[in-house]
């Protein structure tokens, strides 16, 4: 077949999808965006692989200004416009749509549609819920009829959808009562590419240049907005300041990295270290450099959201230290396979409380960093997976 991927966040797994489909003889072009600031994949296309597998960037006059709600309301529209663009001269016979911005998806779909190309939704998140709640909080009046704007353009995308592949079950009891047939409904939970993060010893080159290799690190890599409560990595280096061998190391860029920065200057937090995305390269030594890894999630996510850093994670073989809502899919797949402690996002104490058990008990961080490597050794088959992925496409194709 001839596949147009378009991964707005370019995440490693999806490309990785991307790569595996074209080894099976498809023809695959993976669209991303490259003005998004979120740590990518392995974008770039190399001697080894496929040659039926391409990649094309979307590059805007700016970087997307996520704290600008008009400014980014634009410039997903113009990312929109760009991948519409791409549909024109490419002609897939189908499309996977991943991590669309609504208002890109509604073009690009509008698109889909015109040229009777079936399009698959693959449902990272439920975005119109978030959306009504952030804008209802932010103008309690007309926040909540343009929150209910987006929340019925995104039911209509979904509807007009030939499938929607959903990466938790949690997310149909948002679609059936849409009334969204149960056929057109495909769970496929997220993963991480297994062969792209081997684990890493603590000792490594990146840990040795950054003076990390005889330290205890608790290492959070990704994106941090305020909505993830970036007061709970402070709250864990004023908690370890006593502690001259711990080291919170965050890498990420935006608005919680830099009041991060604004707190180590006022709290004098020493042991905090903050650090630019690193190159996907540098990420199975960056997390092998960890004796604890972090993820955050926003409390409003609830079931809606599922951090696939969590996944990559797995690949690591390190113990968790995770602020998620209780009922999210992660949580519970952390807590069944005993890969990490988890608290509420909102319990500081919590989390501090599991941190400082991370730090005392070598031979739990040993076991649950075993756990974790096994679950993703068992979930994580690409091979399965395009599997699963390919079975989607044809019925697709059936149902448009």
């Amino acid at each position: 077949m001839k596949i147009l991927v378009h991964d707005y966040t370019g995440h490693p797994f999806q490309v990785q999808l991307s790569r595996n489909l074209a080894s099976r003889g498809h023809n695959v072009l993976h669209a991303y965006s490259s003005s998004f600031l979120t740590p990518q994949g392995a974008m770039q296309k190399t001697e080894k692989d496929p040659p039926g597998f391409n990649t094309t960037p979307i590059r805007l006059k700016e970087q997307i200004d996520k704290q600008n709600l008009f400014k980014r309301r634009e410039q997903e529209q113009e990312h929109g416009r760009s991948v519409s663009r791409i549909i024109e001269e490419f002609n897939p016979e189908i499309i996977l749509s991943a991590n669309s911005p609504l208002e890109s998806q509604k073009i690009l779909q509008a698109t889909a549609r015109r040229k009777s190309i079936p399009m698959v939704y693959w449902l990272q998140d439920i975005l119109g819920v978030g959306m009504h709640m952030l804008l209802k909080d932010k103008a309690p009046i007309i926040g909540d009829l343009v929150g209910r704007y987006y929340r019925k353009l995104e039911e209509s995308l979904l509807k007009e959808s030939a499938a929607i592949v959903a990466i938790s079950e949690d997310f149909t009891s948002v679609l059936l009562p849409m009334g969204i047939a149960p056929a057109k409904i495909h769970v496929i939970e997220n993963w991480a590419p297994l062969d792209e993060v081997p684990m890493r010893p603590k000792k490594n080159t990146w840990t040795e240049k950054l003076g990390l290799d005889n330290t205890f690190n608790f290492v959070y890599s990704g994106t941090l907005g305020m909505k993830h409560n970036p007061g709970l990595l402070s709250a864990l280096a004023s908690a370890f300041l006593d502690k001259p061998d711990v080291r919170v190391v965050v890498i990420s860029e935006g608005p919680g990295r830099q009041w991060l920065e604004e707190q180590k200057r006022e709290k004098k937090l020493d042991n905090l270290l903050l650090m630019d995305f690193q190159p996907f390269a540098d990420v199975p030594n960056v997390l092998g450099g960890g004796d604890v890894v972090i993820a955050i999630l926003d409390p409003s996510a609830g079931i809606f959201s599922v951090p696939s850093k969590v996944m990559t994670y797995m690949c690591s073989g390190r113990a968790m230290l995770l602020a998620i809502p209780l009922e999210n899919l992660t949580s519970r797949i952390v807590g069944k396979n005993e890969t990490g402690l988890t608290c509420a996002p909102t319990d500081e104490a919590g989390f501090v409380k599991s941190g400082r058990t991370l730090y005392n008990d070598a031979a739990v961080r040993q076991r649950m960093g075993v756990n974790a490597r096994a679950y993703a050794e068992r979930a994580f088959d690409i091979d399965a997976i395009s599997d699963r992925f390919e079975k989607v496409f044809e019925l697709a194709a059936k149902l448009h």
